[in-house]
């Protein structure tokens, strides 16, 4: 990286437009914005040598179920054509993290009035004016971002100047790369929130005026169709002033100036070494903690077991037996969850409920008194209780949740989330078929009660939620009662040791595995979410 003085700022006197008291800079003159936002960004960022999925979520919370520590938030400036996102591609692909957020101010341009519509018609609408953007969100939004929590991003389309019907989900992650021309330019992004500072690095990506026309001239004149004199035209009329005036000054404000954008590969590698520092202080090892907390406590009273009939007892044995046949294993599992779903169900709530029979007599009977039943499942064993929630709950509806254990840290790590529309007064029935230290089910439970809760609006009350699984850990019961002390916990049996690999002992092995008949190498394979290891 190389090291310079930054310049001063250099304000236009001249402007006419006033300042709002949130804006550090003076107004600007207008650019028109031709180009479109397209489609929402899948969780996929493909660089130059490799993809990083960007889905994935380690853990958010401690072994307490709270809120553990802030993501790691990169403010990225510069003018247009800089080569901003080129940066912040290399510094992902560098970082080597695969939770990471690249969120862009493009996303939130405000929705026009029609009398600007009719502005922007004519290229006559300022959309370099920060007025343009909608900062309330977005500051909204990289708090929430940065509190771990999953946002909806608006997708914003040039065309018709306005957002489009379908917003854009986004996860929390470990990174967070904001990029955008005015991304230095509000007072309330560059302050500290209540909880921490909202940027914990600014970069401004400094590169030469003349190469950013030559790049703006080569991409309007091969992709949007313009001629050459139109282009120069509009950069010496709207471009470069804008720059001068509101983006170039707030350089100053940078804690690193990268010159020459992407191609200064010195400064991008500082910049991840100081990152990955700053991840290494933020590390959390989850079941470590979980595998030390609340282990000579009795049992909690929000847990209940299936009664150990003899016909419970036998197919525990059957299920147990390394010998069983995946046949007898599906056929055995089936029946005990069968057992456990109505077991469960009984933790409801009912109202009384008088039916006449068919003899014309009264019965004063029992009815559900809940508004919904949902299920969700934890991928991929999980998935197998379904029939049996399908088979005694008519239209119940399914979600669905992987979450996959990292092969490197051991952490549960949330990939992929499907619930329902509308759950918010459902009680909903959690369903994983082996839990040791609770790590996985704990992820869940956060999805559910507040870490997606922006994401898609599913406000499920603690209260509301059950969890099912047809063997524990009492290392597990101890962490997600701890964690979630309105949780109702039931299961049909609880072990009581887990060994140095957090598998449950003496287990029921890897119950993925042994259901669908594929390979169970402990070494591959997740205890939790992907196999359920018991």
């Amino acid at each position: 990286m190389e090291c310079r003085e930054k310049p001063a700022s250099r304000l236009d006197s001249g402007s006419s437009q006033e300042t709002s008291d949130r804006l550090l800079l003076p107004a600007s003159a207008p650019r028109r914005k031709s180009s479109s936002l397209g489609k929402p960004e899948p969780p996929l960022l493909r660089t130059g040598t490799r993809t990083v999925y960007t889905a994935g979520r380690p853990p958010w919370y401690n072994q307490h179920g709270t809120q553990s520590k802030d993501a790691f938030v990169i403010g990225l400036c510069g003018g247009s054509a800089s080569g901003k996102t080129t940066v912040a591609n290399k510094i992902i692909e560098a970082l080597d993290v695969p939770w990471v957020v690249l969120l862009s101010m493009d996303s939130f341009y405000k929705v026009l009035s029609p009398e600007e519509e009719a502005l922007a018609a004519s290229n006559d609408y300022n959309f370099d004016h920060p007025s343009a953007f909608d900062f309330d969100l977005l500051v909204q939004t990289l708090r929430k971002l940065k509190q771990g929590k999953s946002v909806k991003i608006p997708v914003y389309d040039f065309t018709t100047h306005g957002r489009q019907r379908d917003w854009k989900n986004v996860y929390g992650a470990s990174v967070i790369i904001f990029e955008g021309i005015m991304s230095f330019a509000d007072k309330e992004i560059l302050q500290s929130c209540s909880r921490s500072q909202l940027l914990d690095m600014k970069i401004f990506v400094d590169t030469d005026s003349d190469i950013r026309l030559v790049r703006r001239l080569r991409r309007d004149i091969t992709e949007r169709g313009r001629d050459i004199e139109g282009v120069i035209k509009q950069y010496n009329k709207f471009v470069k002033p804008a720059f001068e005036q509101y983006i170039e000054p707030t350089m100053r404000l940078a804690d690193i100036v990268v010159p020459r954008g992407g191609g200064n590969m010195v400064a991008i590698d500082l910049i991840v070494q100081h990152v990955h520092s700053q991840l290494e202080e933020r590390e959390l090892s989850v079941r470590a903690l979980l595998a030390s907390a609340h282990q000579v406590q009795p049992l909690p009273q929000t847990l209940s077991v299936l009664e150990n009939t003899p016909q419970v007892r036998g197919m525990h044995t059957i299920l147990r037996d390394k010998e069983t046949t995946r046949d007898e294993f599906i056929f055995y599992s089936k029946r005990l969850m069968c057992l456990l779903i109505e077991h469960a169900l009984s933790f409801l709530p009912s109202q009384t409920y008088t039916v006449q029979t068919p003899q014309g007599q009264d019965y004063e009977g029992r009815s559900f008194s809940g508004k919904g039943i949902t299920g969700v499942s934890i991928l991929s064993a999980g998935e197998t209780m379904e029939p049996a929630l399908k088979a005694v709950c008519r239209d119940v509806k399914i979600g669905k949740i992987l979450i996959q254990t990292n092969q490197e840290s051991g952490e549960p790590e949330l990939h992929y989330l499907r619930l329902p529309k509308d759950i918010s007064e459902d009680h909903v029935i959690l369903m994983d078929c082996a839990v040791s230290t609770g790590a996985a089910a704990m992820m869940a439970l956060r999805v559910l009660l507040v870490g997606l809760r922006v994401l898609l609006d599913h406000d499920v009350e603690e209260s509301r939620i059950l969890l099912v699984s047809v063997l524990m850990a009492e290392m597990g019961v101890h962490s997600v009662a701890y964690a979630f002390p309105q949780v109702q916990i039931i299961t049909t049996a609880v072990d009581k040791n887990v060994d140095q690999l957090f598998h449950i002992i003496p287990g029921i092995g890897n119950f993925g595995d042994r259901y669908f008949g594929t390979d169970g190498s402990v070494e591959r394979r997740d205890e939790e979410g992907l196999g359920g290891s018991g």
